[in-house]
């Protein structure tokens, strides 16, 4: 069995996750909690790592049993083939997401064209290209991964 990327439709990852498990399909959804502010409050949500991505554990033959649900559009492709994913990084990033954060991390600034080192978190041991930082997040070009992430220098390690 193999992990398979699933691209959903906007805002529909947990309802997807939700309705696969419903059939009996493993799914991880990778949620983070992050502070949402309304106008008579701060509120503590949980919102998806990666947004209109759910990962299903599947048979290459079983994946077709998935698109009965609402709100997935298709599978991701890499090459002209279903992208799969490792389980070990399935699990890289759910340990990192049981991580604690680390408030004494120092926030550095990073120029566009600075070449970085992810020292922790789920992507230990990439390196990536600086597209833009604002605050305490950097916009990271990952060449193996082909993906642009954001880093919260509140929470990873990063070094130039």
């Amino acid at each position: 069995m193999s992990w398979y990327v699933l691209y959903t439709k906007s805002r529909t990852e947990k309802a997807v996750a939700d309705k696969l498990k419903e059939r009996g399909i493993e799914v991880y959804c990778p949620l983070v909690k992050t502070k949402r502010k309304w106008s008579d409050r701060m509120k503590t949500v949980e919102e998806p790592l990666f947004r209109s991505y759910c990962f299903v554990n599947l048979e290459e033959q079983q994946r077709d049993r998935v698109f009965g649900v609402p709100g997935i559009v298709r599978y991701l492709f890499w090459m002209n083939k279903p992208a799969v994913v490792r389980d070990s990084e399935i699990e890289i990033i759910r340990r990192m997401l049981k991580e604690t954060d680390n408030n004494h991390i120092q926030v550095e600034a990073f120029s566009s064209s600075d070449r970085i080192k992810i020292k922790s978190g789920c992507f230990q041991d990439l390196e990536g290209n600086v597209m833009n930082q604002q605050g305490k997040t950097l916009q990271v070009f990952i060449d193996s991964l082909q993906m642009v992430i954001k880093v919260d220098l509140s929470k990873t390690l990063v070094t130039a």
